[in-house]
């Protein structure tokens, strides 16, 4: 059974835009089933050295695509440990730094 955890900053980036978007947890709904069963879709990073992985996910309130829709960052700690990191939306952040990530897995797991 895979575990999944969130970072304090993925939970309040979801908060803050759930707010905007009331569709975000359905949109989230089928990468969360999907991660549970085992499977990593995404692109991997190379952040440290550590297996993290970026999903783009479709906005169903912006009615637009992937493209402008959801950015998950979530870390494989283990085979069984899944830990998403963060969530933002491709309209309002272009893209995240990797020191930045580095340092919301610095915060959660040290």
């Amino acid at each position: 059974m895979i575990k999944l955890q969130y970072t304090p900053e993925f939970k309040r980036s979801l908060i803050r835009l759930f707010k905007k978007y009331r569709s975000i947890r359905e949109d989230l709904e089928p990468l969360l089933d999907t991660l549970a069963a085992g499977q990593t879709p995404g692109d991997r990073l190379q952040v440290s050295g550590d297996v993290l992985y970026k999903v783009r996910l479709r906005n169903k309130d912006s009615k637009r695509g992937k493209s402008v829709g959801y950015r998950v960052i979530y870390y494989l700690k283990a085979q069984k440990d899944i830990i998403l990191v963060t969530l933002y939306s491709k309209t309002e952040q272009s893209d995240i730094q990797a020191s930045e990530i580095q340092n919301i897995i610095d915060r959660y797991l040290r």
